[in-house]
């Protein structure tokens, strides 16, 4: 064997792009990943024991919950995992889809998402409140109608102190997801509300291009209301599903770091949680995914 192979096999990589890393590894304890949290959605075929597994074992403090992997475990043995792990809960997605033509049944799954999250110990059940039912193309009615059953919703979630954190999706997803497309959309919606009812999620991903992001971010902030910053990159080309287009921090065209600067500056000091739809990385090794996104996490966003 010579010794350029046995080199090549030692050079780190970083996922999926396969470019050698540039830093190295964060070790379990590196004050630099105290904030550092794994959305489950980033390792989705791993089940709810195994990422918290790999959480523990590369040092993360925080994981955010999904409802189906919780799900598939039953809520009990989640809670009692999670508790267990020493783990924070950063989020629990997800709440919302309010947009629909039954509105008690979509009540009735948000107040159960409620109960999950107060159980599992998350601060904030993140609301994808919902795109536009087919046929109907009345955007401002149907906004109109998201408010008022998120205000049916509220005092349920106050209740048990759950956060309800409105995400602003990207425009793309208005007619599917969310009607709700910039973080000063979301805002107006939640200061209807108490900090402590109603905040915003900042997605790096969906609110990257908005050039009125920066004095957003500075208003959520000012009442409190960053309820969760979320991080992964814009990449290019788009796949056919733009869900999946998510890629990992530092592959695209997102300027994360400062979207990180901005949120602390507004007094924000909670998780970093990474969320990454993303194929390629779902086929992957999950420890390696893991540890490119520490990797990243370092190089890019702190």
């Amino acid at each position: 064997m010579s010794t350029g192979a046995a080199h090549a096999r030692e050079v780190t990589v970083d996922l999926p792009s396969g470019r050698p890393a540039q830093v190295e590894t964060p070790r379990p304890g590196d004050p630099r990943l105290a904030r550092l949290s794994l959305n489950q959605a980033t390792v989705k075929y791993w089940n709810l024991p195994r990422a918290v597994e790999g959480c523990l074992k590369a040092g993360l403090p925080a994981i955010g919950l999904w409802r189906e992997p919780v799900a598939e475990i039953g809520l009990e043995r989640a809670s009692r995992l999670v508790r267990e792990s020493g783990l924070r809960v950063s989020t629990y997605c997800r709440g919302g889809f309010l947009t629909g033509p039954d509105r008690q049944a979509a009540l009735d799954d948000n107040r159960r998402a409620v109960d999950e999250a107060a159980e599992l110990g998350a601060p904030v059940l993140v609301m994808v409140v919902g795109g536009m039912p087919e046929g109907d193309r009345d955007l401002v009615a149907i906004r109109e109608r998201m408010a008022e059953s998120l205000a049916a919703l509220v005092p349920y979630a106050a209740e048990r102190g759950v956060q309800l954190g409105l995400e602003p999706l990207h425009p793309i997803f208005c007619a599917d997801r969310a009607v709700l497309s910039t973080l000063g959309q979301a805002l107006d919606v939640a200061e209807h509300f108490t900090p402590e009812q109603v905040g915003v999620v900042v997605d790096a991903y969906h609110v990257w291009w908005d050039p009125q992001v920066w004095d957003q971010i500075a208003r959520a902030g000012a009442s409190g209301r960053i309820s969760s910053f979320q991080v992964c990159d814009w990449v290019l080309p788009l796949p056919a599903d733009p869900l999946l287009g998510r890629g990992m921090v530092g592959d695209g065209h997102a300027d994360v770091g400062a979207l990180r600067r901005a949120v602390d500056a507004a007094g924000y000091d909670g998780d970093v949680e990474v969320e990454i739809f993303n194929e390629q990385l779902w086929r992957a090794d999950g420890d390696e995914v893991i540890a490119t996104l520490a990797r990243r996490h370092v190089q890019y966003v702190i």
